[in-house]
């Protein structure tokens, strides 16, 4: 007995909370519909590509002209539509992504979640990094095996020619240290996550507006 008036009472207020008329309940109802809506597309793009982020946004020129800022590019599992090809690998398997040989991954530098990740072409693996000068007079104190990257707009690999600030020079990117990589980019749309903030405030006003104007027609109609 007690579990059906639980249940009558939870109905009830449901009930209310569907059809109240009040601004601040028909708010928030429009936006739990929108945050139902982007939950829902958030689960389904987790579940297509089985990795997160599964959308990243290009905000540099380093894969020009294959990939352009505020492209808005679809990421994948690694081993998701067929393994992951080397640009080396792709020249004899006739493997291409994205204008040239071989997957363009993301991945976090040195595996350090404190800056954004880097969107570039897997260009060969090694089995164990030998110990390496660059230009900026960096090497790599524990060496190890990994990926080396480029952006194709690049004039050189990112591995050892690349220092990111509070990471270091960049290392052969581990296996563990891959997002995952790109299926395919949408132009544009991009810019709007770098502009999420901006978009949220966007919609809410949008709401607003439409609420009153739905409720001045229901006063005029009454």
């Amino acid at each position: 007995m007690s579990g059906t008036t639980w249940l009558q009472r939870a109905a009830s207020a449901i009930t209310v909370f569907r059809e109240s008329e009040r601004p601040v309940v028909s708010l928030a109802r429009d936006l739990l519909w929108v945050a139902a809506v982007v939950g829902g597309i958030a689960l389904f793009l987790f579940l297509f590509s089985g990795t997160w982020p599964a959308v990243v946004t290009i905000e540099s020129e380093s894969m020009v002209p294959n990939m352009n800022v505020g492209d808005l590019v679809l990421v994948v599992d690694e081993d998701r539509f067929g393994p992951l090809t080397t640009w080396d690998d792709g020249r004899w398997t006739g493997h291409t992504s994205f204008g040239d040989y071989g997957d363009v991954i993301v991945y976090r530098p040195n595996g350090a979640d404190s800056v954004h990740p880097i969107i570039h072409r897997a260009m060969t693996y090694i089995d164990t990094a030998a110990v390496v000068e660059s230009g900026l007079g960096a090497y790599y104190d524990d060496p190890h095996g990994g990926y080396i990257t480029k952006g194709d707009n690049n004039p050189y690999t990112d591995q050892p020619n690349l220092r990111i600030a509070g990471v270091g020079v960049i290392e052969p990117v581990k296996k563990e240290w891959i997002v995952g990589k790109a299926l395919f980019a949408v132009p544009l749309v991009g810019y709007l996550p770098l502009h999420l903030a901006e978009f949220a405030v966007l919609v809410i006003i949008v709401i607003l507006i439409h609420d009153f104007v739905i409720a001045r027609r229901k006063e005029k109609n009454e």
